[in-house]
């Protein structure tokens, strides 16, 4: 059975997302890690995890700042310090936090100077809570910090510990409210793709792409769009991962990644495409990419590892690297939350040595990459995958099975271009046609 996708808005003849539940079992799911651990509490600055722990979300604008955090103790109730005045906004439309949303600021990156005194301020908050609860002398985990913070609360006689791995394995299984946001977030993306291929033309610039795509999805409900790669022509062949302003030609290779935000659940989804015609070296690279990717896909069930998937991709050396760590994200999986890159990761650089077992309600992404024999055309594609009980479903739905032509409208004396142009070649198919290839039925579903 497909997952669902739902409208944007909550209704009352409809059972949708269930918001109270999100908040619920997010912040249960991290509390049970933190009572089998070592730890008396745990202190996050990463707005991801301060989401996850409180439910709370000032903008994307505080995303790089490290200006709110979170502290929850150990069988207690999350404690969060924010931006100001979105501080009393908590207390008066989150009644989950109430009293418990109060004003702090640490050091904004830096931006605040030491003597200001700003992260004294904040370890002694820290310590007054944990006093409080008897917990001064137990480890305090903490998710990434400013060195300053992690000084002062050293001086404080805190032992502060590694935290991050609590939150990282409390984010990697998705409740239901999580995989329909992440399926919801995808379905956005699959429209902008569709938008984007019939704009496509010779003479649409790459930031162009960028704008257009950013504008649908922002029209869709996006609340961040993170970032839109456009490669294309020679920029694909090594990846740059930055768009530029490059001019689409006839014959060109393109691909994107589109990474957006929809009530914080991300998305990492390329499409690949040429415009106008395509080469048989593309045709080619396009197949070898594909097959790869369909190959990593058909393993994704629960008892499979992130060792077995990663070894039917190619080791860097036969597509043009060195090694694993040049080659790195190229070949790759990773999964998809709050964040664009959480576990489980897969690559041949760690996952054949450090594997992880499939299990469901993990959502990842699967993404693979194949240069073309020409020197410098490539192909990219991306799948998003949610692990269920006996196997898994695609939420990525935009066609992608096969090599898809934009822009192809030119006419012969003898009727329509073809979109190969080499003589040799075999006729290809249509656009139409390969948009009807296209279908998914036969890949979304359980796996056998």
């Amino acid at each position: 059975m497909a997952l669902p996708t739902y409208g944007s808005m909550a209704v009352d003849w409809e059972q949708r997302v269930d918001f109270d539940r999100l908040r619920r079992e997010r912040l249960a799911r991290a509390k049970a890690l933190l009572v089998k651990s070592e730890m008396g509490a745990l202190l996050c600055f990463d707005m991801n995890n301060v989401r996850y722990l409180t439910a709370t979300h000032i903008g994307t604008w505080a995303q790089d700042k490290m200006s709110r955090f979170t502290l929850l103790p150990q069988n207690d109730e999350p404690i969060l310090w924010d931006f100001g005045s979105a501080a009393r906004h908590h207390q008066l439309h989150c009644p989950w936090l109430g009293e418990r949303s109060r004003a702090g600021i640490p050091l904004l990156r830096g931006a605040m100077s030491p003597e200001m005194g700003r992260a004294e301020n904040v370890a002694k908050k820290i310590r007054v809570e944990l006093e409080m609860r008897g917990l001064h002398k137990e480890p305090l985990g903490v998710d990434i910090i400013e060195p300053p913070i992690l000084f002062a609360l050293q001086r404080e006689g805190i032992t502060v510990v590694d935290g991050q791995q609590i939150m990282s394995d409390a984010r990697v299984i998705k409740t239901q409210d999580e995989i329909t946001l992440l399926n919801m977030s995808s379905m956005m993306v699959d429209a902008a793709y569709h938008d984007l291929y019939c704009a496509m033309k010779p003479g649409m610039r790459e930031n162009e792409a960028v704008g257009l795509v950013s504008k649908v999805l922002y029209d869709l409900g996006s609340e961040y769009v993170e970032a839109v790669n456009a490669i294309s022509g020679e920029r694909c062949n090594p990846h740059p991962h930055v768009f530029s302003d490059r001019v689409l030609r006839p014959g060109d290779p393109v691909y994107y990644d589109v990474l957006h935000s929809y009530m914080g659940y991300r998305t990492c989804y390329y499409r690949c495409f040429t415009i106008g015609y395509a080469s048989r070296a593309m045709i080619d690279a396009y197949k070898r990419c594909r097959d790869y990717l369909d190959a990593a896909i058909s393993l994704v069930r629960p008892g499979r590892t992130t060792g077995e998937i990663a070894s039917v991709w190619p080791k860097a050396q036969e597509f043009g690297f060195a090694n694993e760590e040049a080659a790195f994200a190229l070949q790759f999986g990773h999964g998809i939350g709050l964040a664009i890159w959480e576990k489980p990761v897969i690559s041949r650089l760690v996952s054949l040595e450090h594997s992880y077992e499939i299990k469901p309600g993990m959502v990842f992404a699967l993404e693979t990459f194949w240069p073309a024999t020409d020197g410098w055309s490539a192909a990219r594609i991306e799948e998003e995958i949610v692990v269920t009980e006996t196997g898994h479903e695609v939420i990525t739905r935009f066609p992608a099975e096969k090599l898809l032509v934009a822009g192809a409208n030119y006419v012969t004396v003898d009727g329509p271009l073809p979109t190969t142009r080499e003589q040799e070649a075999p006729p290809s198919q249509s656009v139409v046609e390969m948009v009807e290839a296209s279908a998914r039925t036969e890949r979304v579903g359980v796996s056998k």
